[in-house]
């Protein structure tokens, strides 16, 4: 009996991740220089500090950011370590994209404030999207997307990664994402997969892109990692554990409370080596009072 047991929990934990009350948090990466960032974030991009810290006894600052309060809106989480001014983005980090009504209106601005405009408004290539690309002081790439108002600027992540099969299904079954749509480019020779909470005008969504033949990226040391909220850490732990088994990747931290925050988090990789945090819902919004 003992040895058909997790063959029989195995399906209902698995139904977890579609049940948890679940949404994108923050991503978490590195800067080299806060206030300067900060000051092209609100005066170029348009968003709002929410809250800054100093943690002298750890050697870092950082800061919050995005177009909403943190306890509805995806934000990002600005990391400065005390001495370093640059950070390698490496090649697997793609870009954050930011919707807006007007990207013409929007490169603009962000020209006029001194921002690395790399890829002029115009329309995608086979589409009617109208898109641009520019770029934050410290290389990190920014994709303009002309949308009408959403509650969600702050719209995508895109990653690259080695096998597109694997991580659509590693993202649906450990982390209760939906895939919204694909969009397969033969002739540019790449593939995408979105996956989200909820459709793409209303979220931030994920977006995977597999490009042909290439199966393994450089991290670097600049982007870190993505935060979701769960109802239940350890239950979430346990989902994790069992996929990571099957399509790969591992825990990294062990669910539990952070010493001295005493929020309950748990971490871990994807089959690609792209770290998630998973956080307590009731604990993050203890964080914010």
């Amino acid at each position: 009996m003992a040895e058909t047991e997790p063959k029989s929990v195995a399906p209902e934990l698995l139904e977890w991740p579609k049940k948890d009350k679940r949404r994108l948090l923050h991503a978490v990466y590195r800067v080299g220089d806060l206030e300067r960032t900060i000051k092209f974030y609100t005066e170029a991009l348009g968003m709002k500090l929410l809250r800054q810290r100093d943690i002298p006894e750890e050697k870092y600052s950082n800061a919050f950011l995005g177009f909403g309060p943190e306890e509805t809106n995806f934000v990002v989480e600005l990391t400065y370590n005390y001495g370093v001014t640059s950070y390698d983005i490496g090649t697997g980090f793609g870009h954050f994209a930011i919707a807006t009504p007007d990207v013409y209106k929007l490169v603009e601005d962000i020209r006029a404030k001194g921002g690395n405009v790399t890829r002029e408004p115009g329309p995608v290539k086979g589409g009617n999207s109208i898109i641009a690309f520019v770029k934050d002081p410290d290389g990190y790439t920014f994709e303009l997307i002309q949308r009408p108002s959403t509650p969600e600027p702050l719209c995508q992540i895109m990653l690259r990664v080695g096998d597109l099969e694997r991580a659509i299904s590693f993202y649906e079954r450990a982390l209760g994402l939906k895939l919204l749509r694909r969009i397969e480019r033969p002739e540019y020779k790449y593939n995408i997969a979105i996956l989200g909470y909820a459709e793409e005008d209303q979220t931030t969504i994920l977006e995977l892109t597999y490009n042909y033949g290439v199966t393994e990226y450089t991290k670097g040391n600049a982007y870190a990692q993505v935060a979701v909220g769960t109802d239940d850490v350890y239950k979430s732990a346990e989902v994790v554990d069992l996929v990571t088994k099957e399509l790969g990747g591992k825990i990294t931290r062990q669910p539990g409370p952070i010493p001295g925050l005493n929020t309950k988090i748990t971490s871990f990789l994807d089959p690609d080596g792209w770290k998630t945090v998973l956080v307590d819902n009731e604990d993050f919004l203890k964080e914010l009072q």
